[in-house]
């Protein structure tokens, strides 16, 4: 028992790191300003328009800004339509960082803060709430990866260590916590985790449960009910899949009370559109929109501008798990990897396909409990121990490699978006202009 308790004191210690770095770089001296940025801006917003302003139409931007912050609070969430001005981004990562606002606006009253929304305390508890998600993030990919047979304690240690550090995930959590990706990661792992506990024993408890963390999945960024296509795999076998299927199809009071549970999420969302608009729902993007037709894959996953496997290398090593995912399971190997197939299809097509400014692939944090599986079948008793220990090695390097590139991204050695052959090797591993904060000529 004392030895279990030791593997759990990562999880803690992880989050104390992101704390004790968050503090150090955004807590105090005006530094806070710099939490909110770009999309956060937007995501946030619903809060104070809400709770302080009482004005969904947003009209206290302008003040907002007017009171200097910081120049980041500038960035234009507004989408004017035929006579109504409603949000750009959806309100799914403000309902989950809800109960953080509404700590922060209480003390800001009790210890004299201006409460509008944006003072220090406000921004603080942004990123606590960010601390918050990534820590429950991690206990449901925990108790995912325990199921994996012969999974030593050590290496969920190493692996929920590697996901946060030798990822961009560290990089959202403490440097810009305001944007939606961390609260996703939270959320998609507890579906992962609850619909297989669904499949395992088929319940309303489950079923209900599954239905409500789909509807915030979708509420804080709708592109993510893709996540749906990942039940096969979840269910673990098809005679599992069809046996859960026919529970819902057996008890239409289960899906029905499913569908509304999951609709009463969502329906936030639309209910803000009708106070808005007039209408139940409103494309906020306006000509942003997929491509399905010209999709970058290979940019996505390689390019130097922001190649996912090129600035998170970790995650082009996990897909090695998958020989012995195939070894154990054909069924898991072929609707996992036929999700990710869909998945990166999917978030290529999107018109700006590099996502503006971001480090490495963003939109693939809220799927990294997948490639935690993949590191997990690598990592498990059942593969040869020479092969165990070269991969430990691999994820260390890696992990170390991205840890720099992101401390990289954050000093702008690595430039937030126009990244190419030339820049990228001209900054590649420069270690001793990163300990000086030299810039690299580019």
């Amino acid at each position: 028992m004392k030895k279990s308790f030791l593997y759990k004191l990562p999880i803690p210690l992880i989050l104390i790191i992101c704390i004790w770095v968050s503090s150090n770089m955004s807590w105090g001296d005006q530094r806070q300003g710099r939490i909110i940025k770009a999309d956060g801006n937007g995501y946030y917003a619903y809060l104070p328009a809400v709770f302080i302003y009482h004005d969904l139409s947003f009209g206290f931007f302008d003040s907002i800004v007017e009171k200097e912050y910081h120049p980041n609070l500038s960035w234009d969430y507004r989408y004017v339509g035929n006579g109504f001005v409603t949000n750009k981004y959806y309100a799914g990562t403000a309902l989950a960082i809800l109960p953080f606002f509404l700590i922060a606006h209480g003390l800001s009253i009790c210890f004299g803060y201006p409460a509008d929304g944006y003072s220090a305390l406000y921004l603080i508890f942004i990123n606590i709430a960010a601390i918050f998600y990534l820590g429950m993030a991690l206990l449901f990919l925990r108790k995912l990866l325990k199921r994996i047979p012969e999974l030593s304690e050590k290496a969920i240690v190493l692996i929920l260590a590697a996901l946060v550090f030798g990822t961009n995930l560290f990089h959202y959590t403490v440097e810009e916590p305001s944007l939606s990706h961390v609260y996703s990661l939270a959320f998609v792992t507890a579906f992962i985790y609850y619909a297989r506990k669904f499949f395992e024993r088929p319940g309303t408890g489950p079923a209900i449960l599954c239905a409500t963390l789909l509807g915030m999945i979708i509420l804080i960024r709708p592109v993510n009910g893709i996540i749906l296509l990942l039940v096969p795999f979840i269910a673990g076998s098809l005679p599992r899949l069809k046996k859960g299927l026919n529970h819902f199809l057996r008890r239409p009071a289960i899906l029905l009370g499913s569908v509304l549970a999951g609709i009463l999420v969502l329906s936030v969302q639309l209910i803000i559109y009708k106070i808005q608009s007039g209408s139940f729902w409103v494309y906020s993007y306006g000509n942003e929109g997929f491509d399905f037709l010209d999709p970058h894959c290979v940019d996505f996953l390689f390019s130097y501008r922001k190649g996912m496997f090129v600035y998170t290398p970790l995650l082009f090593l996990s897909l090695a798990g998958g020989y012995f995912l195939f070894r154990k399971s054909r069924y898991r190997f072929f609707t996992l990897f036929g999700f990710l197939a869909i998945l990166i299809y999917v978030l290529s097509s999107w018109w700006q396909w590099y996502y503006g400014g971001s480090f490495s692939q963003r939109v693939m944090i809220e799927y990294y409990a997948v490639f935690a599986l993949l590191l997990g079948y690598l990592l498990s008793g059942n593969v040869h121990r020479k092969i165990r220990k070269a991969a430990v090695i691999l994820i260390l390097v890696l992990s170390l490699f991205t840890f720099i590139q992101s401390e990289q991204y954050r000093i702008a050695h690595i430039h937030w978006s126009e990244m190419d052959k030339e820049k990228y090797w001209k900054a590649f591993m420069r270690v001793d202009k990163l300990i000086r904060r030299e810039p690299v000529d580019q």
